[in-house]
């Protein structure tokens, strides 16, 4: 059989089309004050800050923004916000995720 063939019920099945991969980016989040690290991709953002400020009783609707700004590739307000709430956040790399 040849690459990607398959048997099934004596019948042999061929993949037609590769299963795609595509690259999503990390991000490093660090929380300055308590010391927490975090790998997540963009869309995690919200929900990791979020569950920091949580561990100490507090809330912030600059967390939403934080994340919009990495999706928008807004460094400078990334920045910004990451003093407001100290997170520090940098690119930690990509990895590849089945599409």
């Amino acid at each position: 059989m040849g690459n990607g063939d398959r048997t099934i019920n004596g019948a042999t099945w061929r993949a037609h089309w590769p299963l795609r991969k595509t690259r999503t980016t990390l991000y490093q989040l660090t929380d300055r004050l308590h010391g927490h690290t975090a790998r997540v991709p963009a869309h995690q953002i919200s929900a990791t800050v979020s569950g920091w400020l949580a561990e100490v009783g507090a809330k912030s609707p600059l967390v939403d923004d934080l994340a919009r700004a990495v999706s928008d590739g807004d460094w400078a307000a990334v920045h910004a916000l990451g003093d407001c709430l100290s997170i520090e956040i940098v690119v930690a790399g990509e990895i590849a995720v089945a599409g």
